[in-house]
């Protein structure tokens, strides 16, 4: 009989009393318990309007937030960007890897088997002896038992990374939905200001006609006629830009939906949405923090908080467990019966005596990261807040501000059409027109910018609140604790 020579008892006392002991301290961990970092909660927004003000019907918004605006080109431009852009891929296959890590870190809580069967053959020089041994072995690798944490504290490190990679996706994820739609609104408002400034093209063409007739007649002078030249020439300069412009925030949406600019075109329009959505019936502050930026933020609290739990393990002991056993003979047959067996078991305590200070400095490495990823998330709340208030700020006053610049446009054109008639009747110089015409198409381009900033300020809001809001706020975080 091959075995080791030790008593089964003798060693089975002890590795029961270890696990015995891991049992009992099993809950032992030395790490810190996690609570979300307070912030300050503010009933409602500093430049909300009154609640009652607000238009109930637009409280609901979708996740679909962009087809409030009434736009079928970019609710087909939205589908795309969600599966082919490439940046959100990357986003995707972190939330991956985030995930893998999770199970990586569940494995070390479990024991590791190994198999082997082997053959060797040796000789002894002095005795002549030559034998082969045959061996079928398996073995408990070694097994740290998780009395302080350090393994579980790893295990809820990957999983509130897991999270906050899933809260990063969806962040992103609006994030270039948002961007899309501002790009998608840029681009028809680059060719409304196009088909505006074609218009004066025209218009100062036609000018310019009439004022080499009136110099060719003796009516007006050679300063008219160069002044002509001059607007038309200007106002042709400023229709290459425009077009270069638009052709470019043409390539960039190519770009978000990952295609090559050379393979994507739209079709010209110069209409921008017709629909422009009502502010949403405005949310109290609190309920800000359930936007997966924040919520990313959080989750990396959640997980440097772990890693100070996995730093502080290090100081306590390590309890390992190994053992082996098999069959071991010198012929195959009969491998596998009780004479041939052997095996062992034992547990380990060990300790680091001394490691020249690196526990210690891993342990303030992770206090340090837990108040930095606490830090960051008080910033990415205070920049959310920020976010909020500018874009209602902006729909609020973009709204009048749209309205004046449309007034200014009727006037500035009135004003146009009467310089136009007193310059043929001979009252007044070319320099009025040219005047007046600048001013008409001033105000054109600034209505369209004015309403292509009222759109994105809109947008934005959307994107922030698109249906990821309860009823109940109370409800609804817990439903997100019990996911955590």
């Amino acid at each position: 009989m091959r075995h080791e020579h030790h008593s089964r008892q003798g060693l089975m006392r002890p590795s029961a009393s270890a696990l015995l002991a891991a049992l009992v301290l099993a809950g032992c961990s030395v790490g810190p318990a996690y609570q979300r970092p307070p912030v300050a909660q503010l009933p409602g927004f500093k430049e909300a309007l009154p609640w009652t003000a607000a238009d109930p019907q637009a409280a609901a918004v979708p996740d679909a937030w962009w087809t409030l605006f009434g736009d079928p080109v970019l609710d087909d431009l939205q589908k795309q960007v969600s599966i082919n852009n490439e940046s959100l891929k990357v986003s995707v296959a972190q939330a991956k890897a985030a995930q893998a890590a999770i199970a990586s870190a569940r494995a070390s809580l479990f024991p590791t088997f190994n198999a082997s069967l082997g053959v060797s053959r040796s000789s002894n020089a002095l005795a002549a002896v030559k034998g082969t041994a045959y061996s079928l072995t398996g073995s408990l690798a070694t097994w740290e038992i998780d009395l302080w944490g350090h393994l579980s504290s790893a295990v809820e490190n990957a999983r509130a990374s897991y999270q906050a990679s899933e809260d990063t996706l969806a962040s992103a994820r609006l994030s270039m939905q948002a961007t899309l739609a501002q790009a998608y609104f840029a681009l028809r408002t680059y060719e409304a200001q196009i088909q505006a400034t074609e218009r004066a093209v025209e218009a100062n063409r036609q000018s310019q006609v009439i004022t080499v007739n009136r110099y060719k007649s003796g009516v007006a002078s050679s300063a008219d006629v160069a002044q002509a030249d001059s607007q038309l020439n200007s106002s042709k300069a400023q229709l290459i830009s425009l077009r270069t412009q638009r052709a470019q925030q043409e390539h960039a949406i190519a770009v978000l939906l990952g295609k090559q600019p050379a393979e994507f075109s739209l079709a010209p329009t110069g209409q921008l949405p017709a629909t422009v959505p009502a502010v949403p019936q405005l949310l109290p502050a609190t309920l800000l923090q359930r936007r997966p930026d924040i919520a990313a933020a959080e989750r990396q609290v959640a997980a440097a908080n772990a890693q100070v739990g996995v730093a502080r393990a290090a100081f306590f002991p390590a309890l390992t467990l190994s053992g082996n056993a098999g069959y071991r003979n010198s012929a195959l047959a009969g491998l596998v019966s009780s004479p041939n067996q052997f095996w062992s078991i034992g547990p380990t305590l060990a300790l680091a005596v001394f490691d020249g200070g690196a526990r210690q400095a891993a342990s303030d490495s992770a206090k340090a990261a837990l108040e930095q990823a606490t830090a960051n998330y008080r910033q990415v709340v205070l920049t959310a807040m920020q976010e909020v208030e500018d874009n209602l700020v902006a729909t609020t006053n973009l709204r009048e501000e749209v309205q004046v610049q449309a007034d200014a446009l009727q006037a500035a054109r009135r004003s146009l059409e009467v310089t136009l008639n007193q310059y043929k009747a001979g009252t007044v110089s070319y320099l009025n027109v040219v005047t007046a015409q600048t001013t008409a198409l001033t105000a054109e381009q600034t209505l369209l910018s004015a309403k292509n900033s009222q759109l994105v300020a809109i947008g934005i809001l959307l994107k922030n609140i698109a249906g990821r809001w309860d009823p109940q706020p109370a409800a609804g975080a817990q439903a997100r604790d019990e996911r955590r």
